[in-house]
């Protein structure tokens, strides 16, 4: 649509607007002309059905056709008090954007106080509070659960947020911050780089090793050298991950693509690329607060016996 940004075809579409009424007013005047002289007989359009049931041509009914004319009149009383017709805004100005900073604004001032407490607060002490808690999930529902799920378990690509395996820290700041900030996680291709098919496979099966899966002793042991060459830089030399670059623990079992041996080799050969938007251009500090401690209390859910 950015190619359509100039005023002219503002023009053109009320122009259109407002020729398809007329026509509808002419067509409409035009279809219900009374053409049977007084005293003259009725004709049919010509279709029947069983025998003898004919369609006759006869004008609708005085009632029916004001009815379409109060909609046209309608439409056009319309178009005046509200925008459709291009660029004009309306009698009014209402848009959709406006309501919604409105709706925002007058949510601002009934929360906002309450927020602003929570705000004053330590991530700790609000997951702690049943009230934040509540409220934080409201706002996980509206703004994360499209990709974490309603429950915040996650799905393929998408981690979950229950326990407590975490790819750039579970800290308080470092789930603000990657509320706030967005995260952009990138695995490189490394088929090449590891030496084909055969090393991707031996690869593929010290990880399974790591995680504690069924693997192939012979190819783990061969994998061994390649993970350090080629994947230690970024996992660690034990495959325990780091924080500082979204690298995932390879030793806890926990996948975010899926841990078959299949899954993993196209991970090494292909590449990942995971995306979490930044939340704080439409999400003010007090909300992602209340977000961070809502997440936080669910992995410290997960940690209790």
């Amino acid at each position: 649509m950015s190619d359509f940004t100039h005023e002219a075809w503002g023009i053109y579409i009320a122009v259109i607007t407002l020729i398809s009424i007329a026509a509808c007013a002419v067509l409409l005047q035009s279809l219900t002309t009374r053409r049977v002289r007084k005293g003259g007989e009725v004709g049919t359009t010509g279709h029947l059905w069983d025998e003898d049931l004919a369609e006759w041509n006869n004008p609708l009914p005085r009632w029916w056709i004001w009815l379409f004319y109060i909609t046209i009149v309608f439409s056009l009383v319309y178009l005046v008090l509200y925008p459709g017709l291009g660029g004009y805004s309306g009698y009014f100005g209402w848009s959709s954007e406006g309501q919604y900073r409105n709706e925002q604004k007058r949510a601002a001032e009934t929360f906002g106080p309450l927020i602003d407490r929570f705000l004053k607060q330590d991530i700790e002490k609000v997951a702690a509070d049943p009230e934040a808690r509540q409220m934080g999930q409201r706002l996980f529902l509206n703004y994360c659960a499209q990709c974490h799920g309603s429950d915040a378990g996650g799905s393929r690509g998408f981690p979950s947020l229950r326990d407590r395996d975490w790819l750039y820290g579970g800290e308080p700041a470092a789930i603000r911050a990657s509320i706030a900030e967005g995260r952009n996680g990138i695995m490189p291709a490394l088929g090449a780089a590891v030496g084909g098919d055969e090393s991707v496979k031996d690869v593929a099966h010290h990880v399974l090793k790591l995680a504690g899966r069924t693997h192939d002793g012979l190819r783990a042991f061969r994998g061994g050298a390649k993970f350090e060459t080629v994947c230690a830089a970024c996992h660690g030399p034990e495959g325990k991950g780091n924080p500082q670059l979204g690298a995932p623990n390879l030793t806890d079992d926990i996948w975010l693509h899926g841990g078959s041996e299949a899954a993993i080799m196209e991970t090494i050969n292909k590449g990942r690329k995971g995306v979490m938007p930044p939340h704080k251009n439409f999400l003010d500090a007090g909300k992602i607060h209340l977000l961070a401690a809502y997440v936080y209390g669910l992995s410290r859910e997960a940690q209790k016996p």
